[in-house]
C-alpha cells in the first residue's frame, strides 16, 4: 500500500509521512483484524524497514519510534475488538459499524502514539500534523479496510463443519 499511496496520492501529503490520504495506515488496521499478534509483529519489522530506508534514512531511533507507533496504535484497537468479540471474531463477521468505530479508533491512536514523541522531541506544528494524520489515516484506512470486506462479502460462504 505503501508505493500504491507513492504513484497515486503522493500530492495529497502535507509532510513527507504525513497525507491527506494514507493508504498504510488502512494496511495496518487490516493487517492487525487478519492476523493479530502476528500482524503486529508483521507490521513493526517492515514499518522499521519502511522508516529507516524510506522516511528517515539513516536515523534508527526515529525509525524505531515511528514504526512502534503505526504498529501498536491499530494492535490496540485489535486486542479491544478481540476481548469484546472473544472466538466470534472474523472480518467478515464484523459488522460495519463497529469497523467503522476500529477505523476511527486506529486513525486516533496511531497519530496520537507518533505525535507524542514529535512533542517529546519538540517538533512544531503538533495539532495541526495530528489533524492531517487522523484525516489521512481515517480516509486511507476506510478505503482499504472497507474494500477488503466488501470483496470477502463476495467469496462464498465456508461449508457447515460437520
Amino acid at each position: 500500500m505503501m508505493l500504491a499511496n507513492e504513484l497515486f496520492i503522493f500530492k495529497a501529503e502535507y509532510l513527507k509521512g504525513i497525507g491527506w490520504i494514507y493508504l498504510p495506515a488502512g494496511t495496518r488496521l487490516l493487517c492487525t483484524l487478519l492476523f493479530g499478534r502476528m500482524g503486529a509483529i508483521g507490521l513493526l519489522l517492515t514499518g522499521w524497514v519502511a522508516c529507516y530506508w524510506y522516511y528517515f534514512p539513516g536515523d534508527a531511533l526515529r525509525a524505531t519510534m515511528g514504526a512502534i507507533a503505526g504498529a501498536i496504535g491499530p494492535y490496540l484497537v485489535y486486542l479491544v475488538l478481540h476481548h469484546k468479540l472473544g472466538s466470534r471474531f472474523t472480518l467478515a463477521g464484523i459488522a460495519p459499524a463497529t469497523l467503522f468505530a476500529c477505523t476511527v479508533a486506529s486513525s486516533v491512536a496511531s497519530p496520537l502514539l507518533h505525535h507524542i514523541w514529535f512533542a517529546l522531541h519538540g517538533d512544531a506544528n503538533l495539532l495541526r500534523g495530528f489533524a492531517v494524520m487522523f484525516i489521512g489515516d481515517l480516509a486511507g484506512t476506510l478505503l482499504v479496510v472497507f474494500l477488503a470486506k466488501g470483496l470477502l462479502a463476495l467469496l462464498p460462504a465456508p461449508a457447515p463443519a460437520s
